[in-house]
């Protein structure tokens, strides 16, 4: 089955959008014959109504995954402890860095004593998985003609939890509200995250080790499950199959970079497939 070329407000849609609906126009497929098109109508203003970034907190802050950060960044606070860094910096490394693998070769590195050029590198290659999230994301909320500044929040804000949030819910919305929510999401997401950086620093004397280290997993975990419960398209189901084939076979003969290949590879023969099938229909 070929992705549908326009999306149609289902009939169903999630209680936020509901509730945000009657503040903007939604958009309508275009039916006009190009021959007779009117002019593009500019962008709307963007609405001065908090309502759709507070829609955004309270479905982060209502959201499975909001838990998942709270557990995985009470062991980026307990790992920060132990290596001796204050709790002022690792709540600006969370609002700043907002990526918890790349905080955790940020405290440890850092804390072992790294060359600070050496770990800003590797921060930024670990934050490049990140990436392909921003370029999907962006088209999606972003309203024709706005200026680019507005999307600096959202580019910021884009994270494996917030990117999943914001691609299930956002599309039902009107364009012109989804800026607002995708930043609402964000910084409900983030406060979840610095609030159990706070509390993992303090309860780092108490929590074992073993717990602080299996706290850390959580993310990819929950990011697996929810790619796997959205994935509704078959070229989405292929890539995430082959992604799981591919991935232990690296991992067992050694290949480095083995998630970058996964996902090139997988997402590749996927996408193949799916051209494939298109032109046999």
């Amino acid at each position: 089955m070929s992705r549908p070329s326009s999306f149609a407000l289902p009939a169903c849609v999630p209680r936020a959008a509901e509730r945000l609906r009657s503040n903007a126009p939604c958009e309508t497929s275009n039916t006009t014959p190009m021959a007779t098109q009117s002019p593009v109508a500019p962008p709307l203003a963007p609405p001065k109504s908090p309502r759709p970034f507070v829609a955004g907190l309270r479905t982060a802050l209502t959201s499975v995954f909001s838990l998942v950060l709270f557990g995985t960044y009470l062991g980026i606070g307990a790992l920060a402890h132990d290596f001796g860094f204050s709790v002022h910096w690792i709540v600006a490394a969370t609002l700043l860095v907002w990526a918890g693998p790349a905080q955790v070769i940020l405290v440890s590195a850092l804390g072992a004593g790294a060359a600070p050029f050496e770990v800003a590198i590797a921060v930024s290659l670990s934050s490049l998985r990140l990436l392909p999230m921003v370029v999907s994301l962006l088209p999606v909320i972003r309203e024709p003609g706005s200026p680019a500044w507005r999307l600096l929040m959202p580019a910021h804000f884009t994270a494996v939890s917030m990117w999943v949030e914001t691609m299930r819910i956002a599309p039902n919305m009107p364009r012109a509200l989804r800026v607002a929510f995708c930043n609402g999401v964000g910084a409900g997401f983030m406060f979840s995250a610095c609030v159990a950086s706070v509390a993992g620093f303090y309860l780092a004397a108490k929590l074992p080790s073993l717990l602080t280290a299996g706290l850390l997993f959580l993310t990819p975990i929950a990011f697996l499950i929810s790619v796997t419960r959205n994935a509704k398209w078959l070229v989405d189901r292929l890539a995430l199959a082959l992604g799981l084939v591919i991935a232990p076979v690296l991992v067992v003969f050694d290949v480095g970079l083995d998630i970058l290949w996964t996902g090139i590879l997988g997402g590749t023969i996927a996408y193949a497939a799916h051209r494939w099938r298109e032109g046999m229909a």
